[in-house]
């Protein structure tokens, strides 16, 4: 049986989410103090009331997010095959907070891992961004991530999505601003708020999981990622 590492934040009322959407509501609907009767039968049932940005909890953005062009695809127009791909996590813990990480960080932490990037990977980074901050408000402030040239480095391999932990791919603001405006121009896009990828660091290779919502022009949707090993 292969095994199967879930990589997905939970989502619950007040999620932290990016301070520019809006904020995760979850409530119960009704439940089971409700009874329902119908001729002989009394019945009860429970549900809960959801209401939430298509950015909330782990998710992966579409190009129509950050591309302002027309025909920038939403992500029910986005191929599913992108979403079941070969994967391994590179290790970044070691950048600081609010810093990017060089394109020379990122080679180095790609060779250390022992793979070679392949066109089609998606490739997870560990910046230890939820050891680190999440529960503090620091969490949608003081995140690492990547520069644009390292961005463009991975997109110059192959690669059509990478990951993170972090509300965002760069640093807070313009650094932020200029990392989605480069996904837009290479053709390629990012999935954030990743959870436990420390487990993933020394694994190699694995099948990456994480497919998106059928959200009629949906600019992001939540995901159930994972990571499968045989």
């Amino acid at each position: 049986m292969p095994e199967f590492v879930d990589l997905s934040r939970e989502i619950h009322h007040r999620t932290p989410t990016h301070p520019s959407h809006p904020p995760v509501v979850m409530g119960v609907w009704g439940d089971h103090s409700e009874k329902k009767v119908a001729g002989n039968t009394t019945f009860t049932s429970k549900a809960m009331h959801l209401s939430m940005s298509d950015h909330a909890g782990t998710h992966v953005d579409a190009p129509v997010h950050f591309d302002p062009r027309p025909g920038a695809a939403s992500i029910e127009q986005m191929p599913l095959s992108d979403f079941y791909t070969s994967a391994f996590c590179i290790d970044l813990s070691h950048i600081p907070l609010k810093t990017a990480a060089t394109v020379e960080e990122v080679q180095a932490a790609v060779a250390a891992s022992g793979q070679t990037i392949q066109p089609g990977d998606t490739v997870l980074i560990w910046l230890a961004t939820n050891e680190r901050l999440f529960g503090s408000r620091g969490y949608l402030h003081d995140f690492p991530g990547l520069s644009v040239p390292a961005i463009r480095w991975l997109a110059a391999q192959g690669v059509k999505i990478f990951g993170v932990e972090a509300i965002s791919p760069a640093p807070e603001g313009e650094p932020n601003f200029q990392a989605h405006m480069v996904c837009a121009e290479l053709g390629i896009t990012h999935i954030e708020c990743l959870w436990n990828l420390k487990s993933l660091i020394g694994r190699g290779r694995f099948t990456f999981i994480g497919f998106p919502l059928k959200l009629q022009g949906g600019t992001a949707s939540p995901i159930r990622a994972v990571a499968m090993f045989p």
